[in-house]
């Protein structure tokens, strides 16, 4: 069963591929290495999760903003090599998350993406990962995953 199969069959959709919001671009290629700028929770153009986890969003709605994100990272792979089909690995997840002070659940939040991408890609999903808490996100948005992708010509 092809990867977008295996989404659908997971009750998921890849979306379209977010734009940047600034003067950058939403992925580079380097060699075998496709470095994927960091994506909020937009769906069809709005953020769906806003605000701090610890205060204004539960650990749940911090996991499933992160899902999302790692929706949109897969619909930049997509979009930028042609086909999911071409992930050889998840090679590493930045996640940072808008934190209350005194929230310390970030790795719960993000696991909302690693999860994912372990469930579509077993082997190839599992990655290096790094959680941050931070005081702000643009547009208050309560996670942004940065990915380093490794993919086939």
């Amino acid at each position: 069963m092809n990867l977008e199969a295996k989404l659908k069959e997971m009750g998921l959709e890849l979306p379209e591929p977010p734009n940047p919001m600034a003067s950058y671009v939403r992925a580079v290629k380097s060699g075998n290495l496709l470095f994927i700028s960091g994506q909020i929770p937009f769906v069809k153009g709005v953020i769906k999760y806003k605000g701090k986890l610890g205060s204004h969003l539960t650990v749940e709605e911090g996991y499933e903003a992160a899902r999302v994100c790692a929706l949109n990272v897969l619909s930049i792979v997509k979009a930028e090599v042609g086909d999911l089909e071409k992930i050889e690995r998840i090679v590493k997840l930045t996640g940072y998350v808008n934190s209350s002070s005194g929230f310390t659940d970030q790795p719960k939040v993000l696991n909302g993406g690693s999860e994912l991408f372990s469930q579509l890609l077993g082997e190839k999903g599992k990655h290096a990962r790094v959680a941050v808490g931070v005081n702000e996100l643009p547009l208050d948005a309560a996670v942004e995953l940065e990915v380093i992708v490794e993919v086939r010509d």
